[in-house]
């Protein structure tokens, strides 16, 4: 992929905190270079698949054949015997009364017990000497299955004899679900739909649908587990939120949460897949009855099994508009499939519900969303979080609307595009930038590439470079049958945990003098899995404390919780805890250089002081003392919790409620060659025009934009899992599991808007999840055009376009 130009426009809109640079260099708004980066490319990079410990034991985990079986006997007496295992552990061998686990809904057991829920669910765990052996021994576990009737779709879930995958549900959801296999529903009622339909000049209504999608990470799921002499246990592992592992693992394992100590490891992508637990709490059984350290490292095929994915969905929408193209009204239905437990299914109904209108002024609007029980694999958090199923679908509305009234499909949306201002289905306005309008005459005002690109010069004048086609080097077409379309597509994303969730993050910073130079330490809990946020803390650190050195702590428990690395929230929250801290040590500073040298200066009575390139400094620039000097023999060491503005809970009758802190916006435009005969795909280009409120790294940004740009591409043609009829996973595997590689991912230009939102530290927006939205309806629009096919479900197979 080469490399495009990345286009900033700055906006000045009175950020809340005036950014300071002068002569520290690495501060914020600079492209200072990731810290891992290098040893990444290189393959230096430690993660936590490469953890070693002296005589660890390995282990494996036993799943089901099934997806719902009554468990009737197990028989661990053959893999006990064999030479070199060390434990062999069952639901009846967990330590406690707390034999469950979950992040909000704890149904999700240890190990299966009475009866497995899903294919690939564990049943037991093996430690062993070697993982070979673990392996074998696991194998001749003998259980006894007897297969029940599957729960697959809304039907047979809600069916008057659908089997109960919960029976006796108390979590707060219960009272409220209109069935005990649907695990949470959230309706948003506003305005008057039957009066807007009656008003409509036309109304257009779809169906869609939305495959698994799984995160595809590369590094597996991995960690170490090592008892300690305190009856305790160390944890190394691969996770997007140390406390919430933390507050899960320590109740099972009957320890208190200072007994279970836990460090991050290196990660290799996350993307939500690591947001619960995958083998944490059965590496520390295993360390724990063994008393030995255990390493646990998945292979590709159970990590499909291991962790949740994306929710498939099913939606229908009706959209009405008048002549003029104004949108009178919508109504839709969203089912996503939340699998056998509930994981994050109701936040995730919760986004798809407050977003489904998208980015647009729609008054009046009939809006549910629900999510199952069933026995397909659990889904969760993936990038995006129920806000990339319903971009799909109004989207492709969008396309369909413009198309009935004689308009031009961008133009249309620019007539309804949101601003700020605008009031959300929710009844909530949007109080900071909304420049969809604006995203969209960027992104329409592009170049388009030229066409035919496939054609080069050659010998005899010209010659095919086929990497530039469809069907790339398999040299199925040199041009013929291969027809250009092009698509637009915007999307909404809420930035931070909504819906009343005490969203707050924890840093603790120490600002002291080594070797004769001012050194701060930033240690928070925040999981880096390739976000980039180490690089941003400590140009936060820089530009607050003015100096050059900043050492990051590893991120372990022994600090507060900086809350999960998902919501596109780490640089806004645990972001703004380090610079909230940061300000607290340099006021802290300004006291010891007003006790040290107040009477040398009347400005440190009077003026407003600042710490830049290791001085202490006027707003006027004078320097008034090094901050070597004013803090030599000190140590500064502030640990403090921060939180953005409260939300509030989305009422469950009319769905009105402040619910979301913040929302972001991109808008793609792909281009697209087809070969109609063999249904073959190839995007040529699919740029992106985003308003990030304020870069502080702008090529961390860009990388950000280009990486969730994929994902959606690999959405729109390629990425899903194939669940069968009974329920099994038909594609564990990168062979039948494809995902974009570099010969499939086009040229991604990036115009980047700083339009600040001054509730946010420095003016700043998330980042990471809004391209994954709009590149997937953009491609399909761009497939559409080319074929003229409606093409309502993603992802776009061959035999959808050619109808075999």
């Amino acid at each position: 992929m080469t490399r495009p130009n990345t286009t900033r426009t700055s906006v000045p809109s009175g950020s809340p905190t005036r950014i300071t640079q002068g002569a520290t260099r690495g501060g914020i708004s600079e492209s200072t270079l990731r810290p891992d980066g290098t040893l990444k490319v290189n393959g230096e990079f430690a993660y936590a698949s490469d953890l070693w410990h002296e005589d660890m034991l390995w282990g494996f985990t036993l799943r089901s054949p099934h997806a719902h079986a009554e468990i009737r006997s197990i028989d661990v007496s053959e893999a006990l015997a064999q030479a070199g295992v060390h434990a062999v552990l069952t639901y009846d061998d967990l330590p406690t009364e707390v034999k469950h686990y979950g992040l909000e809904i704890q149904d999700t057991p240890v190990l299966a017990h009475g009866r497995v829920r899903h294919h690939g669910e564990p049943v037991a765990i093996v430690a062993a000497d070697h993982p070979e052996t673990a392996r074998r021994a696991a194998a001749k576990i003998k259980v006894d299955y007897a297969e029940l009737p599957v729960v697959t779709d809304e039907a047979s879930a809600t069916a008057d004899d659908a089997p109960l995958l919960h029976p006796g549900r108390d979590d707060h959801h219960a009272p409220h679900a209109p069935h005990p296999n649907i695990v949470h529903r959230q309706p948003i009622l506003r305005g008057d739909v039957e009066a807007a339909r009656a008003r409509a000049d036309v109304i257009v209504t779809g169906d869609y649908e939305v495959g698994m999608q799984d995160q595809a990470f590369l590094g597996p799921e991995s960690g170490l587990a090592v008892p300690a002499e305190d009856g305790g246990v160390d944890l190394y592992i691969a996770t997007q939120w140390l406390h919430a592992d933390l507050r899960q693992i320590a109740p099972v394992l009957g320890l208190p949460e200072d007994k279970v100590r836990m460090t991050l490891s290196g990660v290799g992508g996350a993307f939500g897949g690591r947001e619960d637990l995958s083998m944490q709490i059965h590496a520390c059984l295993l360390a724990l009855r063994t008393g030995k350290p255990v390493k646990i490292v998945y292979n590709r095929f159970e990590s499909f099994f291991g962790h949740v994915h994306r929710h498939p969905a099913k939606l229908h929408y009706e959209h009405g508009a008048t002549r003029d193209g104004r949108i009178t009204h919508m109504a839709c239905r969203i089912v996503l499939d939340g699998g056998a437990y509930a994981s994050s299914s109701p936040a995730v109904v919760g986004n798809a519900a407050s977003l489904s209108a998208g980015p647009y002024v729609i008054d009046n609007v009939d809006i549910e969303a629900v999510a199952l029980y069933t026995n397909n694999p659990p889904c969760g958090a993936m990038r995006g979080f129920g806000a990339v199923q319903a971009c799909f679908a109004y989207e492709a509305q969008m396309d369909r609307l413009a198309a009935e009234l004689g308009l031009d499909p961008v133009e249309f949306r620019r007539i309804n595009a949101m601003s700020q201002g605008t009031v959300m289905p929710t009844g909530q306005p949007v109080d900071s930038p909304a420049p969809v309008a604006e995203l969209l005459r960027r992104l329409k005002a592009m170049p388009l590439p030229p066409e035919r690109q496939w054609e080069t010069a050659g010998s005899d004048g010209s010659a095919t470079d086929v990497r530039a086609l469809p069907g790339g080097l398999s040299n199925t077409t040199h041009g013929e049958g291969v027809v250009r379309g092009v698509g637009y597509a915007v999307g909404i994303k809420n930035v931070g945990f909504s819906e009343g969730f005490d969203d707050y993050s924890t840093a603790r910073v120490r600002l002291e003098v080594v070797g004769g130079e001012p050194v701060a330490l930033v240690h928070t809990a925040m999981a880096e899995v390739g976000q980039g946020g180490v690089t941003v803390h400590a140009q936060i650190a820089r530009t607050e404390l003015g100096v050059t050195q900043v050492t990051i702590h590893p991120a372990d428990t022994r600090v507060g919780s900086a809350g999960s690395t998902s919501a596109s929230r780490q640089t806004y929250v645990t972001g703004g805890a380090v610079k909230h801290t940061c300000e607290a040590v340099r006021e802290k500073v300004l006291e010891l250089g007003r006790r040290k040298f107040g009477t040398h200066h009347p400005a440190w009575a009077t003026a407003e002081l600042l710490l830049e390139g290791g001085k202490v400094v006027t707003d006027g620039g004078e320097a008034l003392a090094d901050l070597t000097d004013v803090i030599e023999g000190e140590s500064i060491d502030i640990e403090l919790e921060w939180r953005h503005r409260p939300t509030e809970p989305f009422d469950l009758r009319t769905g009105q409620g402040n619910g979301h802190v913040q929302y972001s916006f991109a808008a793609h435009r792909a281009v697209v060659e087809v070969d109609t005969e063999l249904g073959l795909v190839k995007v040529i280009e699919l740029a992106c025009a985003q308003d990030v409120g304020k870069a502080l790294n702008p090529l961390s940004v860009e990388g950000q934009i280009q990486g969730g740009t994929t994902q959606g591409l690999g959405l729109a043609v390629m990425e899903e899992i194939v669940v069968s009829p009974d329920g099994r996973v038909r594609n564990p595997s990168f062979t039948d599991y494809l995902i974009p590689t570099i010969l499939d991912t086009p040229v991604i230009p990036v115009d980047v808007l700083e339009l600040a939102d001054d509730h946010a530290p420095y003016g700043l927006r998330g980042v990471g999840e809004a391209p994954t939205l709009s590149s997937t309806p953009a491609v399909v629009a761009a497939i559409r055009e080319a074929t003229g096919l409606g093409l309502a479900r993603v992802p776009v197979r061959p035999e959808h376009l050619t109808g075999t």
